[in-house]
């Protein structure tokens, strides 16, 4: 595991590489790869930090685990590279955007690159998986690595969006300093749970809001 990290995160999260919990992590993979395919590809692991630099990240959405199909997974939470079938959770957060933001026209592709560049911390608590199977590298020492991510946004920035959809992530606030930082909850947008709250939430255009009042420039979030 080659590790090339923007120069910001690594100021903050570089020692983390050094700990013992991610050593064992190092090797877990080795081993990993050697009887499985694990995705996303070992250059696009630590995508999310390189696309948003740590001084740049506006908004973050925390997704759970990386997704698990040939050629879906590219290191942003929710993405998927050009060409990939759009996840039906994606599908469902661009039907909230065209409900909430005027003028959202629904993209034929499930591409989140330019959110990324444009300030939108698109972070999995979990950054590999094994193929085809969900939630296959949990527990294995990645969710140590993204909430220091997390912290070090908490307590050295001020004025971030968190978007914490579905019970796993909406756990993750205790890790944030909600009188540094704006925290917004919903129901996951996975078509198992997107009508029990989801749909209608309107955070793309309170993140905005937020961010205006902050004299910040908010999110284009057309893709």
């Amino acid at each position: 595991m080659s590790v090339q990290l923007e120069s910001g995160w690594k100021a903050v999260l570089g020692s983390e590489f050094e700990k013992p919990y991610m050593q064992e992590l190092k090797q877990f993979l080795v081993v990993e790869k050697r009887d499985h395919a694990v995705y996303p590809p070992g250059n696009l692991i630590f995508n999310a930090f390189n696309h948003t630099p740590f001084d740049k990240v506006k908004v973050t959405i925390l997704g759970q685990d990386p997704y698990h199909n040939v050629g879906q997974a590219h290191g942003l939470s929710f993405s998927v590279p050009p060409g990939v079938g759009i996840p039906p959770s994606l599908r469902n957060m661009y039907q909230e955007l065209v409900a909430d933001i005027p003028g959202f026209q629904l993209p034929n592709h499930g591409d989140l690159t330019a959110w990324a560049n444009r300030g939108v911390l698109l972070l999995n608590a979990t950054l590999t998986v094994r193929a085809h199977t969900a939630g296959s590298h949990q527990g294995k020492g990645w969710e140590a690595f993204t909430d220091k991510a997390i912290a070090e946004l908490s307590s050295r920035r001020q004025g971030i969006v968190f978007l914490l959809w579905g019970r796993y992530a909406k756990n993750k606030a205790a890790l944030i300093d909600h009188r540094r930082h704006h925290i917004l909850t919903a129901a996951h947008p996975s078509p198992f749970s997107a009508y029990s709250g989801f749909f209608g939430c309107r955070h793309f255009s309170k993140t905005n809001a937020f961010l205006a009042q902050q004299g910040l420039e908010p999110i284009d979030w057309q893709v």
